[in-house]
């Protein structure tokens, strides 16, 4: 129960560090929706993810692990259809400029943004299992 509660809590705060950085992330009622959308997500990872990831082993082998992104971003598009007032839209990144070093805007669209929010996601589980592992 301790485990669950722990993913649950680290599942939560990568979805808002998430929505604090992409801001095209929507929760109509903000508390209440991003508390279901961790749930939704956590058992998603539980219960869908390990079956997919079995099913599409011999992908991810020839692909050297690549494919587990797609894996991710599925388990992430199943979380928006289940929670109903959580929302993605396309994002627009508005560019960067310092010291003569420039990123131009770029478009990204739907599923491409899925991508972007589904790394952001697993970079801050991945921080946060690590910062906790041994508490």
């Amino acid at each position: 129960m301790k485990k669950h509660l722990k993913s649950f809590l680290i599942t939560f705060a990568s979805l808002l560090v998430a929505a604090r950085l992409i801001d095209t992330i929507n929760f109509e009622q903000a508390e209440k929706t991003a508390l279901m959308a961790s749930l939704a997500f956590m058992i998603v990872n539980l219960v869908v993810k390990p079956i997919l990831n079995l099913l599409l082993l011999p992908v991810n082998l020839l692909t050297l692990g690549l494919f587990r992104w797609l894996v991710n971003v599925f388990a992430f598009y199943l979380v928006l259809l289940i929670i109903p007032g959580f929302k993605i839209e396309p994002y627009l990144f508005q560019g960067y400029e310092n010291s003569g070093f420039v990123i131009p805007p770029i478009q990204f669209s739907f599923f491409w943004t899925l991508v972007l929010i589904s790394f952001i996601i697993s970079l801050t589980t991945a921080l946060l299992y690590w910062a906790l592992r041994n508490k």
